[in-house]
């Protein structure tokens, strides 16, 4: 069992949680807060955006699942958009067997979910 590690950053175009290591139902309340601190940094943020990158996980379980809807959906009461990336199976194969890839936006690496934010941000500007 790896040590889960969970740090966010409030950058200029979104705000980053970096996830790593494993998370269980044991390890959930920490990633769980640490969502909760960047969905209410996000509330705030210019770009309303948090992107949490799942890249470095190396085992996803239920209560993981449950911890990225619940961000989600909180997200969407308060305005901001929600993010995931991931190109490893361990992140990748629970979101598609209950459904969530068709839930969540998923990016392989962590600028192809901030590149795509600037991209759809310039088309709605007049």
């Amino acid at each position: 069992m790896e040590v889960l590690v969970v740090d966010h950053e409030a950058r200029e175009d979104a705000v980053v949680v970096r996830v790593q290591g494993d998370v269980d139902s044991i390890t959930v309340g920490e990633l769980s807060a640490r969502l909760a601190v960047a969905l209410e940094l996000a509330e705030t943020h210019p770009a309303r955006l948090v992107v949490i990158d799942l890249q470095p996980v190396t085992f996803f379980g239920s209560a993981g699942l449950n911890a990225l809807f619940d961000c989600r959906e909180q997200g969407l009461a308060a305005g901001t958009s929600v993010r995931l990336v991931a190109d490893n199976d361990y992140v990748l194969r629970p979101l598609e067997v209950t459904k969530l890839d068709r839930v969540f936006a998923i990016y392989p690496t962590l600028g192809d979910a901030l590149q795509d934010f600037k991209r759809r941000e310039r088309e709605t500007q007049p």
